[in-house]
């Protein structure tokens, strides 16, 4: 498998065809891809779909491509139970980018006025939306301070067409450089990356500290330096497989308004930074892919929101917790986002509230920890809730934090701030009724009776 998206759609395709669909009539678009898309997530496949004609545009499109576990576990060629344990190695794992000085980017270049980003297939999701957006949009930037590059999903709304509407909401490495920059009265260089190979996707979610580059998270990640080719118009390096790249700055001193966007909380939301960016150049493989991240409350929209966070809170948890069992950040119900669910072996009272502490404090987004203990399948929520329903006593298990650091995105936080809550939903340490079992052997009898292959002792 290579370093570009092409190579991994064939892998899908030659390994597991009934995860790649193919729409080859016309799809207009506004409206209809995003529910192509919202339907096909419905199906037990979760597919890729690949568009061969988004009306109005050249340029095939595919969505839906970092939607499941599975498929995040055939990029990294590893097993699904493995993925999570192996992407926290390898992340941690840098190697240096590999600077080349060709790329089928260069197969088609625009340069200033010769660009026009109306030619691309780009959506418009939901009828609250302002406009079309880029949502599957890989922003990479430099650190004004170091050599360092960052690379990261950010919306962006079409304007014209050399103009993009853009929100460095995350508040994060993006959000830090472009202040920088403007700092030092001058704006931002950047290069929006549109059809990655899906580790390219998984560094730009990655968390390494500050100093570290991104590019080189995505080295540690392919297990080989990740290529990169310098921009046309601006002094930033690339992914040189990359399917598109569009170069241009982010404005200092300029703000638009910008929105509304569907986002991941399943509401439209016009909150964010109102940045500017002006392209440049626009470069681009032949027969180029665009790729499209489903925005709202989509499961590849979240799902890729909360596997990043499960890593993070994990590894975070590992050096405090000696008996951790699991971590999920739940999909669809907690927006990939807000909520997180551990499972632990409770040995000493306390420890659960120290794990809620962590959590939270890792992750600006994380409203709502629960604890439960490791008879618990925290990926079941049914039983996740059970264990409140059952163990809690409110007055006892559930503790608040007022007025912490939240996201502008939240609908309940105008002023990105939040409140967090942890419940300890563990039986105490002691007496406590215990749940019911049956023996394992009854429960393989009974499947093997379900399954038609042994017959009851009367028939």
């Amino acid at each position: 498998m290579g370093q570009d998206l092409r190579s991994f759609l064939d892998t899908v395709q030659a390994r597991h065809p009934d995860q790649l669909l193919r729409i080859r009539a016309p799809v207009q678009p506004v409206y209809d891809a995003t529910a192509l898309v919202l339907a096909a997530e419905q199906l037990a496949t979760c597919p890729i779909l690949s568009f061969d004609h988004v009306v109005g545009s050249e340029f095939p499109l595919v969505a839906n491509v970092l939607a499941t576990r599975a498929r995040l576990a055939l990029a990294m060629g590893v097993s699904e139970p493995a993925l999570q344990d192996e992407y926290a190695r390898r992340s941690r794992t840098y190697l240096p980018a590999r600077r080349c000085e060709d790329s089928p980017l260069h197969e088609r270049v625009a340069i200033g006025e010769a660009v026009d980003l109306r030619g691309l297939p780009i959506l418009t999701h939901f009828e609250q939306d302002g406009g079309p957006y880029l949502s599957g949009s890989l922003v990479v930037a430099r650190d004004p301070h170091s050599e360092v590059q960052t690379i990261g999903y950010h919306r962006m709304m079409l304007k014209g067409p050399r103009k993009l509407g853009l929100s460095l909401h995350s508040r994060r490495r993006m959000f830090e450089y472009f202040r920088r920059a403007e700092e030092l009265g001058r704006p931002l260089e950047a290069a929006v990356v549109l059809g990655a190979h899906p580790l390219v996707s998984m560094a730009a979610i990655s968390y390494p500290p500050m100093e570290v580059d991104k590019f080189e998270v995505a080295g540690g990640l392919f297990g080989e330096p990740l290529e990169v080719v310098r921009c046309r118009t601006i002094d930033l390096l690339v992914p040189r497989w990359a399917e598109i790249v569009i170069e241009g700055r982010i404005l200092n001193g300029v703000r638009e308004r910008e929105g509304p966007f569907g986002e991941f909380t399943g509401y439209a939301s016009s909150r964010g930074t109102e940045n500017v960016f002006e392209v440049t150049a626009l470069l681009h493989r032949e027969g180029a892919i665009y790729q499209d991240v489903n925005p709202g409350l989509s499961v590849e929209h979240c799902f890729f929101l909360a596997f990043p966070r499960e890593v993070l809170i994990a590894d975070l948890l590992r050096r405090t917790i000696p008996n951790l069992r699991a971590v999920r950040v739940p999909t669809v119900s907690g927006c990939g986002s807000f909520h997180c669910y551990i499972s632990m072996k409770k040995t000493i009272e306390g420890q659960p509230r120290q794990a809620i502490l962590t959590a939270l404090g890792a992750d600006h987004y994380i409203k709502h920890v629960i604890v439960v203990d490791e008879d618990i399948d925290v990926a079941n929520e049914q039983e996740v809730l059970w264990a409140v329903a059952t163990r809690v006593q409110a007055d006892r298990d559930v503790f608040m934090i007022p007025e912490t650091m939240g996201t502008l995105l939240d609908p309940t936080s105008p002023r990105a701030m939040t409140c967090k809550m942890g419940i300890d939903a563990t039986r105490p340490l002691g007496d406590f009724p215990p749940r019911l079992t049956l023996p394992r052997d009854a429960l393989e009898r009974a499947r093997a009776l379900l399954n038609g292959s042994l017959a009851p002792s009367n028939a």
